[in-house]
């Protein structure tokens, strides 16, 4: 009797804590399946953000969002160009297994792939793009819910975005939602922006670059769209916070791959692997906190399948942090894994890479082929930032300068490098005896996941059918 009478207080009081505070069961309600907006910058230098570290450029929306949530410190592209890992994003699988394994290769069409699309689908999310539409195509692949506001051409001398169709798809109260923001910020041509705001004087230039006026000059043009790229975060938690969808939506910022710099975006090095991601979600993730864990982005589709209510997904090479984000552990992956073909953007040439929390092994396996990559290093381009680099190497004797130049052009078959110690990976140990058993390992573990892959190495570098013209993406 006296248990019969305690259940039916409990149950008097559950009908009126929902009739008197029915916003409460709601967000009760909401919060078990959140909504998700997940916005992605393009070729972005995650160390310029001042969250990361940066020093020339203070980026208050993005530094906002990580003080009111999880940042990630070692989220790394498999492939740094853009086609390969927005298709790994959304994909969960490495692009030796989706198809796009060059840029503007499209996955395969043949093997039934699934997206994010298909998996949150089926968990009762509606899915949307807007913005750079990279990686949604074929349809059957990428059923995504196209969404009008954001530029689609990364390309584009201009960057106007309007938020009044992405604010009507978040607000209709139909289902959860999944909204990808992709912005083209802060990609080439570096037109959008104004980059007087910026010193090129007193900018602070990573320690892998060469210092030239032709080079500091670009380096404030492309500051000035990664401005550009925080003012647009601004606007967007501006329109969650307006609209009441703050509270129940995850937002995370992706950083993607590396800068169109020499050395960064098309190479294997941590400038192109290395990136950024910021989650926020009131009531669950922590704020102010950041992990170590080590994360790829074949991980993020299955994480979201899990935040959803979803069923793990067999046969996808990424995994749910979902742990990581709720502050359970700071370990994930021991390893993580990179690729680079080299074709449209240039000649044939084949990399790849293995890390963990202290090594990284690349193995260039076209050495002692050069390393020439059209959109970087393209002759005709007198005022690149590449041809200034490589005039004053050859004019200044400086050995900084000319071993920067140097080893873009000259690869050694292997590298080895301590990324705690080196985070630009300036000192090859591979030569050093001492290191050998560490290269043996980290060389087992690469080979075992290429032959895992499918991953034939060198020789899947050639041209392919519908791979796309020789053009930056």
């Amino acid at each position: 009797m006296k248990y019969k009478s305690l259940l039916v207080l409990l149950l008097f009081t559950a009908l009126f804590i929902g009739a008197r505070f029915p916003s409460l069961v709601k967000q009760t309600q909401k919060i078990s399946q959140p909504n998700i907006i997940i916005i992605m910058a393009d070729d972005l230098d995650s160390r310029q953000l001042s969250c990361y570290g940066g020093k020339n450029i203070n980026t208050p929306n993005i530094d906002r969002l990580a003080a009111q949530g999880l940042k990630f410190n070692q989220i790394f592209a498999s492939e740094a160009m853009c086609v390969p890992v927005r298709a790994s994003l959304f994909t969960g699988l490495y692009p030796m297994r989706h198809g796009s394994f060059q840029n503007h290769k499209p996955v395969y069409d043949n093997k039934n792939l699934k997206s994010v699309c298909q998996y949150l689908g089926s968990n009762g999310y509606k899915v949307g793009l807007t913005g750079k539409n990279h990686s949604t195509t074929p349809r059957t692949v990428f059923p995504f819910q196209i969404i009008k506001g954001f530029e689609t051409n990364c390309l584009s001398t201009t960057d106007n975005y309007y938020l009044d169709s992405v604010k009507q798809f978040i607000t209709k109260k139909d289902r959860p939602y999944c909204l990808f923001v992709m912005s083209i910020n802060p990609h080439i041509p570096w037109t959008v922006g104004n980059p007087a705001e910026f010193n090129p004087d007193k900018l602070v230039l990573p320690p892998n670059w060469v210092d030239t006026k032709e080079g500091r000059n670009k380096f404030c043009k492309y500051l000035a769209e990664v401005r550009e790229l925080d003012n647009q975060v601004g606007d967007i938690l501006k329109m969650l916070k307006n609209t009441g969808q703050d509270q129940n939506t995850m937002v995370v910022f992706l950083g993607e791959q590396g800068p169109e710099f020499p050395g960064g975006k098309w190479t294997s090095w941590d400038y192109g692997q290395k990136s950024s991601m910021i989650v926020r979600l009131y009531g669950k993730i922590k704020p102010g906190t950041e992990t170590n864990a080590i994360v790829q982005y074949e991980d993020i589709t299955p994480t979201l399948i899990d935040i959803a209510g979803g069923k793990p997904v067999a046969g996808l090479d990424g995994h749910s942090f979902l742990p990581v984000l709720y502050g359970r552990t700071n370990q994930f992956r021991n390893h993580a894994y990179g690729i680079h073909n080299n074709i449209p953007e240039g000649t044939p040439y084949s990399i790849r890479s293995v890390r963990d929390a202290k090594y990284k092994l690349i193995l260039n396996l076209s050495a002692p082929a050069h390393y020439f990559n059209k959109p970087i290093m393209n002759p005709a381009h007198k005022n690149s930032i590449w041809a200034s680099w490589a005039r004053q190497a050859d004019t200044d004797n400086n050995p900084h300068d000319r071993f920067i130049v140097q080893r873009e052009i000259n690869r050694p078959g292997t590298e080895l490098y301590d990324i705690r110690a080196d985070p630009y990976e300036l000192q090859n140990l591979a030569g050093d005896t001492k290191y050998k058993s560490i290269i043996a390992g980290l060389t087992l573990k690469l080979k075992e996941w290429m032959k895992q892959q499918g991953d034939a190495g060198a020789v899947v570098d050639r041209r392919y059918p519908n791979t796309g013209s020789d053009k930056s993406d």
